[in-house]
């Protein structure tokens, strides 16, 4: 069930990416994915994570759409290396 509940948390943010969202949008909308994922996250990833989000919210912060493009890729490969991480186990 856990690795359902973050695939499907996946899933309803990569939809939401569509072109219709801007930028923005997308690199905010990864960062409350994994906000609602966190009880998801395996606890040997925990710190990785934390330093990936601190590293998008720093991103996404400067306000340029280099720094939204870095917060969006930085965000989806936290998103998918959780999500990987769990594909092994139960």
């Amino acid at each position: 069930m856990n690795r359902s509940v973050l695939l499907g948390l996946f899933v309803t943010a990569s939809l939401m990416a569509s072109p219709s969202f801007a930028a923005e949008d997308l690199c905010a909308v990864n960062l409350k994915t994994i906000e609602n994922g966190k009880a998801q996250i395996p606890p040997e990833m925990a710190d990785q994570v934390k330093a990936s989000v601190e590293q998008a919210k720093a991103d996404q912060a400067k306000g340029t759409k280099e720094g939204t493009d870095d917060c969006i890729a930085e965000t989806n490969d936290i998103i998918k290396a959780v999500s990987d991480s769990k594909k092994g186990g139960k």
